[in-house]
């Protein structure tokens, strides 16, 4: 687990700019170096929801970095299907790091924010489907494999919720989607590969605050799991460059709020 220290702002709260599905390609580090610079100003942790590159070419990889590289706060990435397209995600991971951004994959970070710990859990999430159309846990091996890769996604999610359950502020941060909610809008026939209802069972356990994912092009922006929202950030989806949301530690009334509202 990671400690990041942030810069200062509003005591209490804190401004996160998020964003999926850059599809970074060569030429692209002006135009994103100028986006990143106008989060930066806004917002105190910048968090990418996957997708960062085009392809997986460690060289796209190198235009995300180049724009990210001396900004001066927290940015938090996980990756995409299109950052594994190569097979280079390691190279694409490092390009990213050796940049300073922090690459979530089954993992966490908990930063220092405006005096609030803000703990992040991270990974790509997989594919499923929900309720209607769902890979189950038999037949070929192949597919019980999906089945099993998906599962290790959700047992990190977990792992990584009950470490930070401590944390005033915690965000789960996807590339596949957790909520049919934000993809409808995509073609039926696809949804078991744009994410796995798996997903959402730590996020009914553990009530995060916030879940961001991207992947769903043509999805909807907003969701829900149970109390917690769900925010489908793909670019696509948002029509700007980064999205930006105000958080705030929960009161002890919306706590118990929590408590007594069902499960959906």
């Amino acid at each position: 687990m990671g400690q990041i220290q942030a810069q200062m702002d509003e005591p209490g709260k804190v401004r996160i700019a998020a964003a999926g599905d850059l599809h970074a390609r060569a030429g692209d580090g002006e135009r994103l170096t100028a986006a990143f610079a106008e989060a930066a100003s806004d917002a105190d942790l910048i968090l990418l929801a996957g997708d960062l590159t085009a392809h997986g070419d460690p060289a796209e990889a190198r235009e995300v970095a180049t724009a990210c590289r001396g900004l001066e706060l927290p940015v938090i990435a996980v990756l995409g299907n299109h950052d594994w397209h190569l097979d280079r995600q390691d190279e694409v991971t490092r390009e990213l790091e050796d940049a300073g951004v922090t690459v979530l994959q089954r993992s966490l970070v908990v930063c220092q924010v405006n005096g609030l710990e803000v703990g992040i859990v991270g990974t790509k999430g997989f594919v499923g489907g929900f309720p209607g159309a769902s890979m189950p846990d038999f037949g070929e091996p192949l597919l019980r494999k999906v089945y099993a890769e998906t599962g290790a996604e959700v047992h990190a999610l977990r792992e990584g919720l009950a470490t930070v359950a401590h944390c005033a502020l915690r965000i789960v941060l996807l590339h596949y989607s957790p909520s049919l909610q934000t993809l409808r809008g995509e073609p039926e026939g696809i949804w078991a590969f744009l994410g796995d209802e798996r997903l959402a069972g730590p996020v009914v356990e553990y009530r995060p605050d916030l879940v961001l994912h991207g992947h769903a092009h043509a999805g909807q922006l907003e969701g829900a799991i149970g109390a917690t929202p769900v925010f489908n950030v793909a670019i696509h989806v948002t029509g700007r460059d980064f999205w930006l949301f105000d958080l705030e530690p929960r009161t002890a009334e919306f706590e118990r709020a929590l408590v007594e509202a069902p499960s959906l």
